[in-house]
């Protein structure tokens, strides 16, 4: 089982580098990460903490809260939105142990528009096959739980959910794979942007060959996302050490 401090530490290297990827918007947007406990592993989470740039997060800023909302550890607060949105999901989606949602620019443009979806017509894309889910109805600001727990269901087992004229949740069983997703999901919907940008018309790939791939990179998943989020922390051992404190 993973400890609370590496959990601190690898949540503030997420954060770091979503924050150097330009993922993020301004203070807003959040992670989170469920702690182990023993009445479960949903009623505890870490999360960032409300008016802190995500390029200044480090292991101890993070707030620890469980799922009524009250601050167990840390002297920062939690966004409205980030509660509502991320102790729900967490109790309810089964592949939900990591929560980062994010207004990131590329994925969050396809939202914007009436047939936003990942189109399946490029590598990065094709780990997402059957594993993003729409929610074409944009409700407001999220500060009421029933709002979260109208998202959980709405993403269910997929892995991304695309959250109409709003942004992007992404799930995963650890923070190395939630990131992963996150970055490499970001990534499929630029080239998508760009692609698109130049009104030319986008190759398909068959079925057949798309359900290959997407088996191959599924499987490819576990090692990429610990090799690279290791490589991250690489980085910011040497440049930004700071995160660790």
């Amino acid at each position: 089982m993973v400890g609370l401090q590496e959990l601190r530490t690898d949540l503030a290297a997420a954060l770091r580098w979503a924050a150097r990827y330009d993922l993020q918007e301004g203070v807003d947007n959040h992670f989170s990460v469920a702690v182990p406990s023993a009445k479960g592993t949903g009623n505890r989470f870490l999360i960032n903490p409300y008016g802190w740039h995500w390029s200044e997060i480090t292991a101890s800023s993070l707030v620890l809260c469980d799922g009524e909302g009250t601050v167990l550890e840390g002297t920062n607060s939690v966004e409205t939105t980030a509660f509502c949105i991320h102790a729900p999901i967490h109790d309810h989606a089964p592949e939900a142990a990591v929560v980062m949602h994010t207004h990131m620019p590329h994925t969050t443009a396809l939202t914007l528009l009436d047939d936003g979806r990942l189109k399946m017509c490029e590598q990065n894309a094709l780990l997402f096959k059957d594993k993003v889910a729409y929610d074409d109805t944009y409700t407001g600001l999220a500060l009421d739980t029933k709002e979260g727990e109208r998202l959980a269901r709405k993403i269910g087992s997929h892995r991304a959910l695309m959250m109409a004229s709003h942004g992007v949740l992404v799930v995963g069983t650890t923070i190395a794979e939630a990131f992963t997703l996150l970055y490499y999901l970001e990534r499929a919907a630029m080239f998508q942007v760009l692609a698109g940008s130049t009104g030319g018309t986008l190759r398909t790939i068959s079925e057949s060959v798309q359900a290959h791939t997407a088996g191959q990179l599924s499987r490819e998943l576990p090692a990429l996302s610990e090799r690279t989020f290791g490589a991250l922390k690489r980085i910011l051992d040497k440049e930004e050490p700071d995160y660790r404190n």
